[in-house]
């Protein structure tokens, strides 16, 4: 009796339970990534039936998570993203608080039947759904924490605690918190978030949340060289063996240097790869023309010329609008970045008002007498798209 209160059934190795603890905590945030977001919620990935069922059970033996809540919860953060409605946003309610209180807050918004029904919509509703994972939630934990004890002893409660706070403090915590407060963006969004590093290993990809919020429907979220997404890995793995079908990939732009000729493609490609425009808008035009007015710019003078305009807090706005009101260059270049984006955000032009418009500001930047900003005119009217389909 003593040996199987130390030993469990199993009686083997710490570094095993060590082993095993990793792989069954890794198999729940893949079940996080690939399941519940990328299928569920965002519906850029086709998981096989199988698969999915399978990380619905795994999921409810350890987490208790229900899939309606999460899919809900996490599309109410995107549509009020950085709002006073935003369920888990740091900007609003702090980095303290989303960070060592993330379940917290994931489990009051879960009891708001408006935001279930609101945005919970085309998620499971089966049989065992209703009299199963939703009905008994904790019955899933509680059979794992049996589990855990029988297969290691007194260690495997040990072992149990690791599995219960994975996601609330890896997902609820530090990707819904640093992911909307550190790190390095490669799109400015409209909202805070941020890749909390470019190798998506620990959280399954979930650590290139900046490129999330860029491309939600998106199935993979590595988007630049240099950057690594595990979860896409696993997509690619299962996509090969007939078990996942990908719908969705983020836009690819391109540039055809010889083309002049703007016409509806191109707006479409423009739009659609509006992210990427804005990020080809200030590689060669905002930060070259800062290099060239003020060659002594440090990081926090750059930031304020390339952040997206809505994060700025009023002092930020204040230093920009002063340097702005000094160089005209440089204020030339920022109102045409704002006429761009203010293109693409409008939602009543009809399509030949659309390509007249963008007709109108690349002839425009390109009489502007910044050298840089004529360039990226004519770069524009090269825009295409490639990879729309899944790669």
């Amino acid at each position: 009796m003593i040996d199987f209160i130390s030993n469990g059934l199993l009686n083997v190795s710490g570094w095993t339970i060590v082993l095993f603890t990793l792989i069954a905590t890794h198999i729940t945030v893949a079940g996080v990534t690939l399941y519940l977001h990328r299928d569920a919620t965002h519906r850029g990935l086709d998981l096989h039936p199988v698969v999915r069922h399978f990380f619905r059970f795994w999921l409810w033996m350890t987490t208790a998570m229900n899939t309606k809540e999460w899919v809900a919860i996490h599309r109410k953060h995107h549509a009020k993203c950085e709002t006073e409605e935003d369920p888990h946003s740091p900007q609003i309610l702090g980095l303290k608080k989303v960070l060592f209180e993330g379940a917290e807050l994931y489990r009051a918004e879960a009891a708001n039947q408006e935001t279930l029904e609101k945005f919970g919509r085309g998620t499971p509703d089966d049989w065992v759904e209703r009299n199963v994972y939703s009905r008994f939630p904790i019955l899933g934990v509680s059979i794992m924490l049996v589990i855990d004890v029988l297969m290691f002893g007194a260690i495997g409660l040990t072992v149990w605690a690791l599995q219960m706070i994975n996601i609330p403090l890896l997902a609820a915590g530090v990707i819904n918190g640093v992911g909307h407060y550190y790190g390095y963006r490669n799109f400015e969004c409209k909202d805070a978030a941020t890749n909390v590093m470019p190798w998506g290993v620990i959280m399954g990809g979930e650590e290139l949340h900046n490129n999330h919020h860029a491309y939600p429907s998106s199935a993979k979220f590595a988007l630049r060289r240099g950057e690594f997404d595990i979860g896409w890995l696993y997509i690619r793995t299962l996509s090969a063996l007939g078990l996942a079908r990908v719908r969705r990939v983020a836009p690819t732009p391109a540039i055809d240097a010889e083309r002049r000729q703007l016409d509806l493609e191109t707006v479409k490609a423009i739009i659609v790869a509006r992210l990427h425009v804005l990020r080809d808008y200030a590689a060669h035009v905002t930060l070259p023309t800062l290099r060239d007015e003020m060659a002594s710019a440090g990081r926090k003078v750059r930031a304020l010329f390339v952040r997206e305009v809505s994060l700025l807090d009023e002092k930020a706005r204040q230093n920009l609008n002063l340097l702005l009101e000094k160089n005209e260059r440089l204020k030339t270049v920022h109102e045409f970045r704002e006429r761009l984006q203010k293109l693409w955000e409008s939602s009543t032009l009809s399509n030949e008002k659309l390509v007249e418009s963008f007709k109108n500001w690349c002839e425009e930047a390109e009489k502007s007498g910044v050298e840089a900003l004529e360039r990226f005119a004519q770069r524009l009217r090269g825009y295409r798209l490639q990879g729309l389909s899944p790669a």
